[in-house]
Formats: structure tokens, C-alpha cells, sequence
């Protein structure tokens, strides 16, 4: 009998200020909004340029639609909506990918909207999601990568509980700039 991975059961996780939960259909207009925000274009890397990034508009397409709806059917990663509870509205995601079973070891990303920003959401969807990863799902480490132009995301980041292993130099090329990316991880604590 195949082995049934971790990822494939979708948890609804509670905080104090977000929930993390499975995506809905009703969540694709606030994706959309989120991740044609300009700053999230920039901090994320999507785009080259300030001005790439001022000309993007949310657009809820077929691909959107098709990519949102299918990230609970996904057994390699998991994928959650932040709800922001104060409003019950969907206001960014958090990723964990990149999935080594033999090293008990995956990847991060989250991305805050504009509705979502300068409340704490960002932190505490962070610390729910490490803390998952490493109770439930059994991981070991879980390691991500931010560019130097973001150190608020850094600090929260840290504050969470990840680490800076080092640098990749010239990760990024912004603006006819290039910029650095400050790689991170979190271990689970104990032996």
C-alpha cells in the first residue's frame, strides 16, 4: 500500500488575528488583488522594474481560477488562504513546496495583500504554518529566500523563528539594479 503524504490533507489552522484555511472559489477576486499589488510585484520578484509593477491590474482568468481551485487536490505541498479574522475575508497565502521527503524538508513563501498589511497577520500566519509543518506534518527544516529590499518581511521573518544562512549574491535584477537575496531557515526545535 503507497504511503499517503502529509500534504495531502488540507488543515484549517486558527490564530488569534488569521486563519489559515483550504482556498475557496470565492477567494480567486482577492488573490487577484493581491498579487497584482504593486509591492507585492516588487518584494516577491514577479517583475524587473518599478514601472512593470505599476502597470499590472487584477485580472481573475481562467488560469487564475484553474491554478486557486486546484491547490487542495495538491498532495506535494500545501497551499492555504490567510483570512484575515477581523473582516472573514481572504487577504493573501502561505505556501509550504519544494517538498524532500528523505530530508524531512520543504520550502515557504507568504504573501500579504494591501488589505492584510501592518496588523500582524503576516507574523502570526508564519508562526501557524511553521508550527503545522513541524507537529503535523513531521518536517524538519523549512527554509525560504528574501530579497534585501524587504526587510520588514525579514524581520518578521526572524521573528517567527527562521534564521539567515547566508546570502545568494545578485539574485535579482530590479530596476537595472541587481539585488541580493537573504536566505533563511527554521530547524524544528529539539533533537
Amino acid at each position: 500500500m503507497p504511503e499517503t503524504s502529509p500534504f495531502a490533507t488540507k488543515p484549517t489552522l486558527l490564530g488569534e488575528l488569521t486563519t489559515l484555511r483550504p482556498f475557496r472559489d470565492e477567494d480567486h477576486d482577492a488573490m487577484a488583488e493581491a498579487i497584482a499589488d504593486p509591492e507585492v510585484l516588487r518584494l516577491t520578484g514577479s517583475v524587473h522594474s518599478t514601472a512593470e509593477a505599476a502597470g499590472r491590474r487584477p485580472v481573475v482568468d481562467e488560469a487564475l481560477r484553474r491554478w486557486y481551485s486546484s491547490r487542495n487536490d495538491q498532495t506535494d505541498r500545501l497551499d492555504l488562504a490567510v483570512v484575515d479574522n477581523a473582516t472573514g475575508r481572504c487577504v493573501g497565502e502561505v505556501v509550504l513546496n519544494e517538498w524532500t521527503p528523505a530530508d524531512a524538508s520543504c520550502g515557504f513563501r507568504i504573501l500579504i495583500g494591501p488589505r492584510g498589511r501592518d496588523r500582524g497577520l503576516g507574523t502570526e500566519a508564519t508562526r501557524l504554518v511553521l508550527d503545522h509543518g513541524f507537529t503535523a506534518l513531521g518536517l524538519r527544516r523549512i527554509s525560504l529566500q528574501v530579497y534585501v529590499f524587504n526587510p520588514r518581511a525579514q524581520h518578521v521573518y526572524e521573528r517567527a523563528g527562521f534564521t539567515v544562512d547566508g546570502i545568494t549574491r545578485e539574485a535579482l535584477r530590479f530596476d537595472d539594479r541587481w539585488v541580493d537575496a537573504v536566505n533563511m531557515s527554521a530547524r524544528r526545535p529539539g533533537p
